[in-house]
């Protein structure tokens, strides 16, 4: 995955536009995702699903406490994605008070897909979702790739989480600011 372009993909998002009034004030939005992602260091982490226990117990929180840290180190952006619609990705970022962290509905898995990682977790009831995976992404490229093992064992009920972890990334984005300058 490392050097590799995101997918081309467009996301449907839902946006607060207080212009429409009533007790449902969002619309529609369309999000390219290399369009959004360009010229930007993002970090993206994807997940199984939301409401689920590792996604809202650790990883989200997770990444939501040291956001901070990541925009330190350089970071534009950090998004969660997860192969659920735009209304199950709200009421779980609002479930878990999120300020920072931007949610990505990858409802139909056309971005997971593409990045090899939708599995088929029908056993549980979740039909099609994501394996657990992050990538630290620079203009559109993958500059760094994590992932937690056993994604050919998808079907099984493990819910590996550990490779995926925020400081992994951060102690990439560390290293990196380590390492001296390349000679032109």
């Amino acid at each position: 995955m490392i050097n590799s372009t995101i997918p081309d993909v467009t996301l449907k998002t839902r946006i607060r536009d207080e212009s429409l009034g009533g007790p449902n004030p969002f619309r529609w939005k369309d999000m390219p995702v290399r369009e959004e992602f360009s010229g930007k260091k993002v970090v993206v982490f994807s997940l199984p699903g939301a409401f689920t226990p590792t996604c809202s117990n650790e990883q989200c929180p997770n990444y939501e406490r040291l956001y901070d840290l990541f925009k330190a180190a350089g970071v534009d952006e950090v998004y969660c994605l997860s192969v659920n619609d735009a209304f199950v990705m709200y009421q779980w970022g609002k479930s878990l008070g999120l300020e920072k962290v931007k949610l990505l509905p990858d409802g139909s898995g056309h971005f997971t897909r593409r990045m090899g990682m939708l599995i088929n977790k029908d056993h549980l009831g979740f039909g099609m979702r994501s394996w657990r995976y992050a990538m630290i992404v620079d203009d559109n490229t993958v500059t760094h790739w994590f992932e937690e093992p056993g994604i050919n064992d998808g079907g099984s009920d493990a819910d590996p989480y550990g490779e995926t972890a925020p400081e992994k990334l951060l102690a990439a984005l560390t290293e990196d600011s380590l390492l001296p300058a390349q000679a032109a």
